[in-house]
């Protein structure tokens, strides 16, 4: 969800009766820092905030819209990429959903920017850093999507609890 403001966020809380649901679980507020790709019904702002330095914590989303046919194909190098985040030592959540039939979207915390760019990079220190690299490689080849973003934003502010725990943002 997207908000223009702050007190927009803050009304839709308590005012909203869908609102005052969310407001009980766990958000993390965030202020975007980088944009790649697009995806339509997003607003993304022209003004990007910044990270005080390549160790501070960072938030990735990514959301696409898969070819039918490239499905199978994506599944075969995506799968990979998912256990690879989800497993990875940098990461303090990681998340994945799929809306059938082609919408794929992932959210994920990293202890540190330069954590996340290593993976990204296959640069980490685990089993089979390359596969997120490999996947990059195959989606240039013949593209997966005929929607996609990521995006990479500053987290602000963490609220409520995730399935019992919080303080996934790891200020270092």
């Amino acid at each position: 969800m997207q908000w223009e403001n702050e007190n927009e966020l803050e009304n839709y809380l308590e005012q909203d009766s869908f609102g005052r649901t969310l407001a009980k679980g766990w958000h993390v507020r965030l202020s975007i820092i980088r944009e790649w790709g697009k995806f339509s019904g997003f607003k993304i702002p022209n003004d990007k905030d910044q990270l005080e330095s390549s160790n501070s914590p960072v938030v990735a989303v990514t959301i696409a819209r898969m070819k039918p046919l490239a499905v199978p194909r994506f599944i075969h190098w995506g799968r990979p990429v998912e256990k690879l985040v989800r497993d990875h030592p940098g990461t303090t959540l990681s998340l994945a959903s799929v809306k059938f039939p082609n919408t794929v979207s992932t959210f994920s915390i990293w202890k540190s920017e330069k954590e996340m760019t290593d993976m990204v990079h296959g640069h980490s220190k685990v089993e089979n850093p390359k596969r997120h690299s490999n996947a990059m490689k195959e989606r240039e080849r013949k593209d997966f999507h005929f929607q996609f973003t990521t995006l990479r934003f500053k987290p602000l502010a963490e609220f409520g609890k995730w399935k019992g725990q919080s303080n996934f943002v790891q200020n270092n």
